[in-house]
């Protein structure tokens, strides 16, 4: 994961532990969890957008009558 190896996140979790504090960890990973939901629900949203095929509009029939 991003080219870090196991004894490096171990660091990387070590430091954000001390920074945050063993109670804002689990929030934070709801809040982060949430937000990339919310992400891909906007991305299905568009990419259903672009691919949607919409019916051509409907012609009006064109009346004939005669000239005089």
């Amino acid at each position: 994961m991003f080219g870090l190896g196991g004894g490096e996140m171990a660091v990387v979790f070590l430091i954000i532990l001390l920074v945050f504090g063993p109670s804002q960890i689990p929030k934070m990973a709801r809040g982060l969890g949430q937000a990339m939901r919310e992400f891909r629900k906007a991305q299905r949203e568009i990419n259903d957008e672009l691919t949607r095929d919409e019916p051509p509009p409907a012609a009006k029939p064109t009346e004939n009558k005669p000239t005089q």
